[in-house]
């Protein structure tokens, strides 16, 4: 692991990272590759998160890392290391907006002191996410428009909104320098009432699952799980 860590700090130029993120829980054949692929499909290592955790650990007190997480992880994984890890991971990165909101499983990361990043916090906004298609939008959410009009705001900043108002990260991804500008307008504060509205419009829709392209059933104890 370690040097794939070196190999980040040597193209980013920097001495250390201020967060470190274990991406999945399922292991990629050894290898430089960075996606080890065969017809389309990861190839599969038999590398253990534990072990991989472990290494991690070991990269805080080189300074390499300030901090280190974890991200696609279910509950049962999170708990199994937990049990084994000296160091409770620092952040978990999460698929989470308003139409996926677990609110049982970020009480838990609360509880053990985890902070919650909200990947996808536009939910099926991503065009890659196959099973996002022919729904609606979730930024076009009937509900979520109601309260961004009373705001003036859009459906991107209501859903932005919602994820900090539950004390998360959010994490808007956008190479469009307006809606990168548009997106810091999601920094305002929700009113309670609005708040349980869209706490009220939760799907338990999951967009990203790869389970069937990485040899790993992902979520398997997670809310939006098919």
């Amino acid at each position: 692991m370690e040097p794939a860590l070196d190999a980040s700090l040597k193209d980013l130029d920097t001495d250390y990272l201020d967060l470190y993120l274990m991406h999945w829980p399922s292991p990629f054949a050894r290898g430089s590759t960075l996606t080890p692929k065969k017809d389309g499909k990861i190839q599969t290592g038999d590398s253990n998160y534990v072990d991989t955790w472990k290494a991690m650990e070991a990269t805080l007190k080189t300074g390499k890392t300030k901090a280190i997480g974890i991200s696609n992880f279910s509950k049962a994984e999170l708990e199994r290391l937990l049990s084994h890890a000296s160091v409770v991971p620092a952040a978990h990165q999460i698929e989470c907006h308003p139409w996926l909101q677990q609110h049982a499983f970020t009480a838990f990361h609360k509880e053990k002191g985890i902070h919650i990043q909200q990947y996808s916090p536009f939910g099926n906004q991503n065009e890659i996410y196959s099973s996002g298609q022919n729904i609606g939008k979730l930024i076009e959410d009937p509900t979520i428009l109601e309260i961004a009009k009373k705001y003036g705001k859009n459906g991107a900043q209501v859903a932005l909104a919602w994820g900090i108002a539950n004390g998360h990260s959010v994490l808007p991804k956008s190479k469009t320098p307006e809606r990168i500008k548009s997106n810091l307008g999601g920094d305002f504060k929700l009113e309670k009432e609005d708040l349980e509205k869209l706490n009220a419009i939760d799907k338990k829709l999951r967009f990203n699952d790869p389970s069937g392209n990485f040899g790993w059933v992902f979520y398997k104890d997670l809310e939006g799980k098919k």
